[in-house]
């Protein structure tokens, strides 16, 4: 499984949904998990941006998918990055100086 984070902002009909129904939230983190990711950690946080996932799953493409879907309801729009962890990341680094 591989790290995301899922940066999520809500349109102003999301808005009033979770204001109406704050369970909704759980129900799409829910929807998340059936769609094959894991919901590892989550923020609510002011600024740009109005949720801060970390999730957990199998490819990019599973991620896209969860994007596409949770966005085509027009209550949020999702932004996907794929985490490297910095142990991962620094091995590389060492890696590409050694050739």
């Amino acid at each position: 499984m591989q790290t995301y984070v899922l940066l999520s902002t809500l349109s102003s009909t999301g808005v009033e949904t979770l204001k109406k129904n704050p369970s909704r939230l759980q129900q799409v983190n829910a929807q998340i998990e059936a769609m094959g990711a894991r919901i590892m950690n989550q923020w609510a946080v002011l600024g740009p941006y109005d949720f801060v996932t970390i999730i957990e799953a199998p490819d990019h493409l599973t991620v896209a998918q969860i994007a596409v879907e949770l966005g085509s309801r027009g209550s949020t729009r999702i932004q996907s990055l794929p985490a490297i962890p910095v142990s991962d990341f620094l091995s590389a680094l060492s890696e590409s100086r050694g050739h």
